[in-house]
């Protein structure tokens, strides 16, 4: 598609299995796949650029990175992204990631994000475009039996649907801020069923402090709010 343009060098292997992960609910599928290239020495093959991308570009140690990157190791690609992508171009990039995918002749395609929730356990919940599929992951992951996939995973899954080619979603549960916690749970799912070997423990300790501070955090404002309301009225009496 010449709105989106996705460039690599050739692979130097046969590509099996795609990893995406694209800034969502927690972050949880940009945190994950970019802990995992960063830490299982993927390499860096390539890049897709459009003008319907915002114009961002983030930089580390002073060397700017392409906003959505993608990296390969042994026969597994990896999709990464530091920009959210606007719903109205979802379905334009979802199909050109899977057309340009389609010359790999892929096996699997593996979509990861994050799923928000009424409770806090960071559970993992896997989804699958066919019955089959859902052998693989069952023992790993809670089967999400009803609910609705939106964004870059949504059309993902949609368009492999369509195209007849097997997708699964590791959907890791989280709150609405950044979530290392539940990417360490996606992390551990996928060293399972993948056996890839990925220490989670650096992450661990960040979701520790990323926790700690955001609790000084509202600790914070909590006192403030406190301070501006003025000295709490307790045991007045009452009259009526």
């Amino acid at each position: 598609m010449e709105d989106i343009r996705i460039k690599a060098e050739p692979s130097e292997s046969e590509i099996e299995t795609a990893l995406i992960g694209f800034p969502g609910s927690g972050l949880v599928g940009s945190i994950s796949i970019q802990y995992l290239v960063d830490n299982a020495e993927f390499k860096y093959i390539g890049s897709i650029t459009s003008k319907y991308f915002p114009p961002i570009i983030m930089m580390m140690e002073g060397v700017v990175n392409a906003p959505v990157r993608i990296y390969e190791k042994g026969s597994t690609l990896a999709f990464v992204s530091d920009i959210p992508i606007h719903p109205s171009i979802c379905y334009e990039l979802s199909n050109a990631i899977v057309e340009w995918l389609g010359e790999y002749k892929i096996r699997e395609i593996d979509v990861v994000a994050g799923i928000v929730t009424n409770t806090l356990e960071k559970r993992v919940f896997g989804i699958a475009t066919e019955d089959n599929l859902l052998e693989n992951i069952k023992d790993h992951t809670e089967i999400l039996s009803m609910g609705s996939i939106s964004g870059i995973p949504g059309s993902i899954l949609s368009e492999c649907k369509a195209s007849g080619i097997p997708c699964l979603g590791f959907l890791g549960e989280t709150v609405n801020t950044p979530d290392p916690r539940a990417a360490v749970s996606v992390l551990e799912v996928l060293n399972k069923v993948y056996d890839l070997k990925v220490d989670v423990e650096p992450l661990m300790e960040q979701a520790e402090e990323i926790e700690a501070t955001m609790q000084k955090m509202a600790e914070q404002v909590q006192k403030t709010e406190n301070e501006q309301q003025g000295p709490k009225k307790e045991n007045l009496p009452m009259y009526g």
